[in-house]
């Protein structure tokens, strides 16, 4: 498990193709799969009853999604959406379970997986309440150019994201989001182009980040090593000399 770690292996593991926009759950669907993506990004979002969302959690090839609530109620709490289109791996949910009871390793980073992907619910959660759109949306691109596979994209720095797509992860108005990345970009730290955004300046970007952006991290780093490029040392992006 993890963008630059391993993940046990079982003939139960399933390769998948994942589309950009396909929903793989929505709120109380039966979870049959859990999943290993590849070099897909998915977000988990919550869905208000007039059709406004806002994402909890992101995950990629750092880790799982479709675990943390099959311990009990076996249902989906949001809706599993593809945001970056790739492939990933699935198994049975009963299968998984096996190796987790039967597998001390695989138990371990099962759980330190969940509790790194608590920790970033948890921030979110504070971050969307008390820090500004800027801060927040320059949060969500590090958090995305973190999990994307270099050796599938056009540009090693692109992200293949739109104004409308971001403002739904955000929780916010495109009218919103459509100013922020183009003073993003009138400092040098992000290109537009047509569907999506080029990361630039990868370290200036983390320095107008809010502080949330570095205790997710931190927090991945601690249970989970080597699943990102360092921080802070321009990552996997481009920074300036």
């Amino acid at each position: 498990m993890g963008c630059r770690g391993s993940v046990f292996w079982s003939d139960a593991l399933e390769a998948v193709i994942l589309p950009r926009g396909t929903v793989l759950y929505e709120p109380g669907d039966p979870i049959r799969y859990t999943y290993f993506p590849h070099d897909a990004i998915i977000s988990l979002v919550d869905v208000m009853e007039d059709g406004r969302l806002a994402e909890v959690a992101i995950f990629g090839c750092e880790g799982l999604f479709g675990l943390l609530t099959a311990f009990a109620s076996r249902e989906a709490f949001g809706r599993y959406v593809v945001q970056i289109p790739g492939t990933a791996s699935r198994i049975p949910l009963d299968r998984l379970h096996e190796a987790i009871r039967t597998r001390p390793a695989v138990q371990r980073l099962v759980l330190a997986y969940n509790e790194a992907l608590l920790a970033q619910a948890y921030h979110t959660v504070a971050c969307n309440a008390v820090h500004a759109v800027e801060a927040r949306c320059s949060r969500w691109i590090l958090s995305t150019h973190d999990r994307l596979n270099q050796e599938t994209l056009p540009s090693k720095d692109a992200l293949p994201l739109t104004h409308q797509f971001l403002a739904e992860m955000l929780g916010v108005q495109r009218s919103t989001v459509s100013p922020i990345l183009r003073g993003l970009q009138m400092s040098g730290l992000i290109e537009q182009r047509r569907g999506g955004i080029d990361v630039i300046d990868r370290a200036g970007l983390e320095q107008v980040a809010c502080e949330c952006y570095r205790k997710i991290r931190s927090r991945f780093d601690k249970f989970l090593s080597a699943t990102h490029a360092p921080a802070g040392s321009g990552g996997l992006g481009k920074a300036k000399s």
